[in-house]
Formats: structure tokens, C-alpha cells, sequence
């Protein structure tokens, strides 16, 4: 299973949520062919009404702590609640990091 597959089977599990959508992103860094350390998800659900971003936050964290201390380098959320969602999430700038030709 991909780590991408593994984090949506935890977020659905603890958030049951209205949408998700779980992207690797890797290739867009500076990180070796096949990398799957940099994530982009969208998570909709009922369990982020009424808390603010950062408990939101605090939430995906403590249901993915495993993957955050090891594989996860980077995790790009955008969570809402399902009164807040009008069916778009902003796009994951470009990395400005190193060099991708290394």
C-alpha cells in the first residue's frame, strides 16, 4: 500500500469525512525519483465545526503521529468543515528549495 493510500485509510477512519483527497507531491521537490515524503490533503469533514485552524490541525497530526515521525517530511492541510467547503482548495505553491537537478 502507498503512503498515500495508507494516510487517506487513517483520515477516513478517524474524520469519516465529506471528501478527501490525499496527493504526493514529492515530485515537485528536490527529493530522489519515487520519494513519497511531501503531501497535499484535503480533508472535509463534520469534526471541524466549530474549532479553529490550528486544533483542526492538531487533530490530522495526532492521526497520522507515526507517519509525522517517519516517513512524512512535509504535510500541506486544508481542512474545513462541511458549511465551508465550496468544492476548491488553494494549489501547493511552487518549492522553492534546492535545485531539483541536484
Amino acid at each position: 500500500m502507498s503512503l498515500a493510500s495508507q494516510i487517506e485509510e487513517k483520515l477516513t477512519a478517524t474524520f469519516s469525512p465529506q471528501f478527501i483527497d490525499v496527493q504526493c507531491e514529492s515530485h515537485l521537490h528536490n527529493v530522489p525519483a519515487g520519494s513519497e515524503m511531501h503531501f497535499r490533503v484535503v480533508l472535509v469533514s463534520e469534526v471541524f465545526a466549530s474549532i479553529r485552524k490550528v486544533q483542526r490541525h492538531q487533530k490530522v497530526y495526532a492521526a497520522l503521529a507515526d507517519e509525522m515521525a517517519g516517513p512524512i517530511h512535509a504535510l500541506a492541510l486544508h481542512t474545513y468543515a462541511p458549511d465551508e467547503w465550496d468544492g476548491e482548495a488553494p494549489v501547493s505553491p511552487e518549492c522553492q528549495g534546492g535545485s531539483k537537478e541536484g
